[in-house]
């Protein structure tokens, strides 16, 4: 199994060991729930499958995860409904066209699904003939142009909404590209496993390469302004840069965690968020972060702010709502 970490597998965030035993737990849930054996109030109220990833489209939260999972709340988490993704491989990304019911899932098998109602149906759009590859995120940057990056230099991209899919290597090497975001001006960022950081100011036609103040896993870069960048990753590193990665500087954390996720909450702070326990919080814009201690134990994948500002954690333990950082 491909690793992106000490203690994470490939796919977002899905840990060993112990936590492996949760997954398959989630697992068995999710079977005992698509055939009817597990009260549908039950899978709403409480989902406790692995999950990914998630994006908002038509006001809906949209998660995905282990075993083709895809999951809708229409009132900010309060409640959650299952779509048939007609998967059986994890999704490890969603994203939606900005203003728009077209969104993209991706994942393992080398699999992109495609959905034109705010995530209520899913169809496959395209397959890679090698099902050991595997996609990690993907950005709908319009309803034409799509990117899905993953495992081993994995990039695809479409310009006409999906009919045609073309591969293309951005990087000399096969390093794995972990994460795709996109910031405020428009400029799209690209992180990834030893040290790689890529920035395109033309909405991906070029990439150039980001020194990198780290020879380590990145698992994201989260844009807080035009120049202002936080890239987080392996062993709990984290830097910010206010020259849109021309320097960085580093940030010390209490502890040296992995860190799958980061966001800035609609309150104001960021919270990074990871490996079990690994949860931070910074009050002045990245420039410091402390612990924050939560009740959640598990492994986070991703968080997320609804469009009521709660704010959530998709991973391990399904879905989480966090308390205001």
């Amino acid at each position: 199994m491909l690793t992106r970490g000490p203690s994470f597998s490939l796919g977002r965030a899905l840990p060993r060991a112990g936590g492996l035993l949760r997954a398959l737990g989630g697992m068995l849930v999710t079977m005992l729930w698509l055939t009817g054996l597990v009260p549908s109030a039950f899978a709403q109220r409480a989902p406790r499958i692995l999950l990914l990833d998630a994006a908002l489209a038509d006001g809906h939260i949209v998660a995905v995860g282990e075993s083709g999972s895809i999951l809708r709340s229409a009132d900010s988490g309060q409640s959650w409904i299952t779509a048939s993704s007609g998967a059986r491989a994890t999704l490890t990304g969603i994203s939606f066209a900005p203003e728009s019911g077209l969104g993209w899932a991706v994942g393992h098998d080398a699999l992109i699904l495609h959905t034109t109602d705010a995530g209520v149906s899913w169809a496959k759009q395209w397959q890679g003939e090698d099902l050991e590859s595997s996609f990690l995120d993907v950005l709908a940057i319009t309803n034409e142009h799509v990117i899905a990056v993953g495992a081993y230099g994995l990039y695809q991209f479409t310009q006409d909404g999906g009919r045609t899919w073309t591969q293309r290597a951005v990087l000399d090497e096969d390093m794995h590209l972990n994460r795709i975001s996109r910031g405020p001006t428009g400029t799209l960022y690209l992180a990834g496993e030893r040290g790689t950081l890529l920035r395109s100011r033309d909405q991906g036609e070029t990439w150039v390469r980001i020194d990198s103040p780290y020879d380590g896993s990145f698992y994201g870069i989260l844009p807080l302004g035009p120049e202002t960048l936080l890239a987080y990753g392996l062993r709990g590193r984290v830097f910010r840069s206010t020259d849109d990665g021309e320097t960085w500087i580093g940030v010390p954390l209490p502890q040296p965690m992995l860190l799958a996720t980061a966001v800035k909450s609609s309150s104001g702070p960021i919270v990074l968020a990871g490996q079990a326990r690994a949860h931070f919080v910074s009050r002045d814009d990245g420039a410091t972060f402390s612990a924050w201690d939560i009740e959640l134990t598990t492994a986070v994948a991703e968080l997320f702010t609804s469009p009521d500002g709660t704010l959530f954690a998709f991973g391990e333990a399904g879905v989480s709502r966090l308390p205001a950082p």
